[in-house]
């Protein structure tokens, strides 16, 4: 899916892509780069939270495709990211019982298109990513996701713990789902305003996110293997919400 996604090359023309508030997920720069127009683009990409990597030459050459890319490219965002508190607001503006899904260290491109598509089915008002340390939101996440991602709000933030004290702070319960937890997920209550967190394929949910939910759940399993694939854990957390709602008419 590489050749779908659009990239900007040069230290100024990235620079100005960044001050004119282009969404881009990621700027590349070159091993042992430096100069003042590097540590100026460096800077001002920092301020925004956008993700830096330092990347041999030789993936820069093969994205530029033989053109000048003066140690620097930019991936410019698939999607167009919402802000927090104005998809809060319109989510609370539409309904009492929003729904969000927070996704806390995610990395696989297509286990997130697979848990976006989830949300929009169950009638979610979208989802939060970190800007570090998740997946990508490229073209392959949003065929994966059937163009879900395309469809429901999805809001990047530089915390993900700023983002659920400001939703705790708007009355959203936080429900972290977790194998650690003992309370399986059909006795929690998220008939009302509620934001749910999947935790990373690998580590679940870590530890600093986990301490701020205001209840934990588990799935319980029959089987011998003990976990789910986080996409499909999110599928049966999202819809279990779904059937509490629709046993109390608030769907």
């Amino acid at each position: 899916m590489e050749n779908r996604i659009q990239y900007i090359f040069g230290i100024h023309p990235v620079l100005e892509a960044v001050r004119t508030g282009k969404e881009i997920d990621k700027i590349y720069f070159k091993k042992g780069l430096e100069g003042p127009g590097f540590r100026e683009l460096l800077e001002e990409a920092h301020k925004k939270g956008i993700v830096s990597q330092f990347v041999p030459v030789e993936k820069l050459n093969k994205l530029a495709k033989g053109g000048s890319h003066q140690g620097v490219a930019a991936c410019l965002a698939t999607i167009e990211y919402s802000d927090l508190e104005e998809s809060v607001n319109r989510a609370c503006a539409l309904g009492d019982s929003p729904v969000f899904v927070l996704l806390d260290g995610v990395s696989d491109v297509r286990n997130l298109g697979a848990i976006a598509r989830s949300v929009e089915c169950a009638g979610a008002n979208g989802i939060i990513v970190p800007a570090k340390g998740g997946a990508a939101i490229n073209a392959e996440a949003v065929k994966a996701s059937a163009g879900a991602l395309l469809r429901i709000d999805t809001c990047r933030v530089a915390n993900l713990r700023l983002a659920i004290f400001y939703l705790q702070q708007n009355g959203f319960k936080i429900v972290a789902a977790t194998e650690k937890s003992s309370t399986p997920i059909y006795d929690v209550d998220m008939t009302g305003p509620v934001a749910i967190i999947m935790g990373s394929e690998q580590k679940g949910v870590s530890p600093s996110v986990l301490g701020l939910a205001d209840e934990t759940a588990c799935i319980p399993m029959a089987g011998e293997i003990s976990s789910l694939n986080v996409s499909a854990a999110a599928s049966v957390v999202l819809f279990e919400m779904v059937r509490q709602r629709y046993n109390n008419k608030t769907l």
